[in-house]
């Protein structure tokens, strides 16, 4: 497995930098360099929350294809969409607002996703401390508010979208910081270094179900319509008998370590017209441009 290094943001940075680096390879009996299949991700929470999950999943995906795969663990979603996009990687975990992102530059395509309590739905979520005076999203103006990656659905496009609708602009209203993943910005407002912070609804009741956050430290103040969870995408112009192959490895996983590493029930297939509405908020906020 690679990990990627460099800032969050340094896209070309990200990818050449994460080739550099040592590849622990899963096999599958003498597979020939054709038939590696190179996956690109970026972890929602914390790199070593989710490390055994990724590594048992690129072994049952080597099983399960017959072939060499290799996950690449690199430092943010536009590294990731870069990657695809230039044939690094031919498959990638995206967040669904990266996702329509790859769809519209590159014709990447979605393939599977995670399910949630059995749902493939999630919310975002802007989240106070328990005893916090704020009622409502209305009140942030004017206070140290904490986002999660930039290219975040949940914990950056929907809520900043949501504020704007409200005639809060992020970027000159609020004191705004971007923490990379959902699990530092919880503690982020649990330990009341912000006020406020965005999250997704399925990763902040993940921390919550690990003992890692505890329930009553918070309030959800906002909570956005239903979003479709994070896709699974494919490079433009796979073989279609790859595609379903792939989509039936994820449909067998049981693993509780690989689930967990995605705040996953179980997987369902995805396609691209899932996204729609995702693709109309990310053209909303300029990304398709």
């Amino acid at each position: 497995m690679r990990y990627g290094c460099g800032k969050p943001g340094a896209r070309l940075a990200a990818i050449f930098c994460a080739w550099a680096l040592a590849v622990t390879v899963a096999t599958a009996g003498g597979a020939s360099a054709q038939e590696v299949l190179r996956v690109g991700v970026v972890p929602a929470l914390t790199q070593g929350q989710t490390r055994i999950g990724i590594e048992k999943l690129q072994d049952h995906l080597a099983s399960e294809l017959g072939r060499t795969v290799e996950i690449q663990v690199l430092s943010d979603y536009a590294a990731v969409v870069e990657a695809l996009g230039f044939g690094h990687v031919d498959m990638a975990y995206l967040g669904p607002r990266t996702y329509v992102i790859a769809h519209h530059r590159y014709g990447a395509q979605a393939v599977v996703t995670q399910l949630i309590d059995g749902s493939p739905y999630y919310h975002s979520y802007f989240i106070v401390p328990h005893d916090s005076p704020l009622q409502s999203i209305d009140e942030l103006r004017g206070k140290q508010v904490a986002f999660g990656d930039p290219s975040s659905t949940s914990g950056s496009l929907i809520p900043k979208l949501e504020l704007i609708r409200r005639g809060i602009d992020p970027d000159r209203d609020l004191r705004a910081l971007h923490t990379g993943s959902h699990d530092a910005t919880a503690l982020a407002v649990l330990n009341r270094h912000v006020d406020a912070g965005a999250i997704d609804s399925a990763y902040f009741h993940l921390l919550i179900r690990r003992g890692q956050i505890p329930e009553d430290g918070f309030r959800v103040i906002w909570q956005s319509e239903p979003l479709f969870q994070y896709p699974w995408a494919v490079r433009k112009n796979m073989d279609p008998e790859l595609i379903e192959q792939i989509r039936a490895a994820f449909l067998k996983i049981t693993d509780q370590d690989i689930l967990d590493a995605f705040g996953a029930s179980g997987f369902t297939i995805a396609t691209n017209e899932d996204y729609e509405l995702i693709r109309q908020a990310a053209e909303a906020f300029g990304d398709l441009q």
